[in-house]
């Protein structure tokens, strides 16, 4: 098994699901201290019976991408990294984000997730209570926040299908109950139970008819959660809230954020960076476009 922190809770979920198999997980981000070069992956992997991965791009390995080891590996099975923006539509990554392999994210008080809204009002000179009244339902409305859906679902599906994976079944199962993402790219526990029971069935097993929640908990809510906006909220009949917590310290308590809290430790980290750590592609285009900065200047008038 190899991929990031959801191929992670793949692994363990086939552990769970086929207890006399051997799991054994690499983790994506440490490929080359793991294993040198794609030529070394292939000769790790080759003594296994079964080799599941995600994608992974060029420069994190060298000598190849995963089209590489899948030449190299005709037994790989690829699944998909479910990424899901419908729940969170304002979670946005800043700082050099074009490439996996060259990576430099600007800290947030989540780790490296930071809110659009939050950050185009930064920039345009707004104070944390001007920032707090544009999270609102007419607001959202007018960045696109409420139409989310449909264009997430055909994003997931169509990447899921591009590996042979087709997800339709299981993003109506999932759909069904609630917000099934903790955030963009950390979905909960039944999502990742669900894709390790494919990976067995479609490779010959019988997998235990048993949910990977029950027995093992749902590792991903231990790290941050990005709470579904109220407004977001009531377009799928939940409840809603403005609550961020934190991935916690070892045993401590997880750090929680009201709105207003949230805000202010974000412009806090903001007046410590430089301007260009603080570049994203959405909020770059939002700072140019008139009908955009409108509705964000108007808020220092309100």
């Amino acid at each position: 098994m190899l991929g990031n922190c959801q191929a992670r809770g793949v692994a363990q979920a086939l552990r769970l699901l086929a207890p006399d198999a051997r799991v054994t997980y690499f983790s994506m981000g440490t490929l080359k201290r793991d294993h040198g070069d794609i030529e070394g992956l292939v000769r790790t992997v080759a003594g296994f019976d079964h080799v599941f991965s995600q994608a992974f791009p060029g420069g994190l390995l060298p000598g190849g991408d995963i089209g590489t080891l899948h030449a190299r590996e005709g037994r790989l099975k690829q699944f998909p990294t479910i990424v899901f923006s419908a729940f969170h539509p304002d979670m946005v990554y800043a700082g050099r984000t074009q490439s996996l392999a060259d990576q430099k994210l600007a800290p947030s008080p989540l780790g490296q997730y930071h809110s659009a809204i939050a950050l185009c009002a930064y920039r345009l000179g707004l104070d944390v209570a001007q920032t707090a009244s544009l999270f609102r339902e007419d607001v959202f409305q007018r960045l696109g926040y409420l139409d989310h859906w449909d264009p997430a679902v055909r994003e997931l599906i169509a990447n899921a299908a591009s590996m042979n994976f087709g997800l339709e079944r299981e993003v109506a199962r999932w759909s069904r109950r609630g917000a099934f993402m903790h955030v963009v790219n950390h979905p909960k526990a039944f999502v990742i139970g669900d894709i390790a029971r494919r990976l067995l069935v479609e490779s010959g097993f019988n997998p235990e008819p048993v949910e990977m929640e029950d027995y093992l908990g749902d590792e991903l809510v231990r790290d941050v959660v990005w709470p579904v906006y109220p407004a977001i909220a009531d377009l799928f009949g939940l409840t809603g809230s403005y609550l961020f917590k934190t991935k916690p310290q070892g045993e401590a308590f997880p750090q929680l954020y009201d709105l207003r809290g949230f805000l202010a430790k974000s412009f806090a980290i903001y007046d410590t960076l430089k301007p260009e750590a603080l570049a994203c592609p959405r909020v770059d285009t939002w700072v140019e476009a008139p009908w955009i900065t409108e509705v964000f200047l108007a808020a220092k008038t309100r």
